[in-house]
C-alpha cells in the first residue's frame, strides 16, 4: 500500500522564528493518522528547526526545497545534499517548476540532484509538468516523459520505489488555476505507467498533484484513485489551515 503524502512547500516564507511557532500550532492541531505522512519543506535557514521539532514523529518530515550535486565546493549560495542531511533534511524537492523556468534548471541537473540525493539517503520529490503553451499544443505527456526519462534513467524499480514524483503543471502554479482532478489522473496514469514500464516494475512510487491545491478542491482530488496526495504551496503556511487540510480524506 501507498500510503497518502501531504508535502508542504513553504517557498521563500517562514524564517526560522515564525517556523518554530508554526510547527507549536500544526501539532496541536493536527491528529495523527496511520494512512498518511506530513512532509515540510522550509526554506534552508528554517529547516534545521522544523527537522528537530517533528524529529520523534515517524509520519512527519523535514526536507529540503533544493541542493545541489556536489558535496562541496565553489559554489555560493548552494547547499548540499549532506550540508541538508546534517541539519536533519530526510527528502528534498528537486526540479520544481520555480526552479526550472525561473531559475533555469535543466533536465541534466535534475537527474545529478536525483542521483546526488539517493547517495546522500534523501528522497528526492521529482517535481514534472507543462507550460500552458505546451499544454495547449497537446504536449502534456510527451513533456512528462521527456522529464521523467532525463531524470530517472537507468533507476530499477527498487529505487524507484524510494522517490516520490509530483505532478505540477506550470499554469497551475501559484495561479489560483489547477488542473480538474480528471486531469490530474490522467498524467498521473501516464506517469505511472511510465514507471511500471520496461524492467522497471515500480509499483510503490508515489505521484503527488501540485498547483493551486486548497481546502476547496482537496476532496475531490484526492477522490481519483491515480493520486497518492499532494504538494502544496500558499494553502500550506497557515498551520490551522494545513492540518485541516492534510486530514482530508478517507484512509
Amino acid at each position: 500500500m501507498r500510503r497518502l503524502l501531504f508535502a508542504a512547500n513553504w517557498k521563500m516564507h517562514l524564517p526560522p522564528h515564525e517556523a518554530r511557532e508554526y510547527v507549536k500550532v500544526f501539532l496541536l492541531r493536527y491528529r495523527t493518522r496511520p494512512d498518511r505522512e506530513v512532509w515540510f519543506f522550509p526554506p534552508a535557514v528554517s529547516l534545521e528547526p522544523v527537522a528537530h521539532a517533528v524529529r520523534d514523529r515517524s509520519d512527519l518530515r523535514a526536507g529540503a526545497q533544493n541542493i545541489h550535486w556536489e558535496s562541496k565546493g565553489a559554489f555560493t549560495g548552494e547547499l548540499s545534499p549532506a550540508m541538508a542531511s546534517h541539519a536533519g533534511a530526510r527528502a528534498t524537492l528537486v526540479g520544481h517548476s520555480e526552479r526550472r523556468h525561473l531559475f533555469g534548471e535543466t533536465d541534466a541537473e535534475t537527474s545529478r540532484k536525483v542521483m546526488a540525493a539517493l547517495k546522500a539517503e534523501l528522497t528526492p520529490v521529482l517535481c514534472v509538468g507543462e507550460t500552458l503553451e505546451e499544454r495547449e499544443a497537446g504536449q502534456t505527456l510527451a513533456v512528462v516523459t521527456r522529464q521523467l526519462e532525463a531524470a530517472l534513467a537507468g533507476l530499477d524499480g527498487e529505487t524507484l520505489g524510494k522517490l516520490v514524483v509530483a505532478y505540477e503543471p506550470v499554469w497551475a502554479i501559484g495561479t489560483g488555476r489547477n488542473a480538474t482532478p480528471q486531469d490530474a489522473a490522467q498524467v498521473h496514469a501516464a506517469i505511472r505507467r511510465w514507471l511500471q514500464s520496461g524492467t522497471r516494475k515500480a509499483k510503490l512510487t508515489r505521484v503527488l498533484y501540485g498547483g493551486s491545491v486548497n481546502l476547496k478542491n482537496i476532496a475531490e482530488l484526492l477522490a481519483e484513485p491515480e493520486l497518492d496526495g499532494v504538494l502544496v504551496g500558499g494553502a500550506s503556511l497557515d498551520p490551522e489551515g494545513w492540518a485541516t487540510l492534510a486530514q482530508t480524506g478517507a484512509a
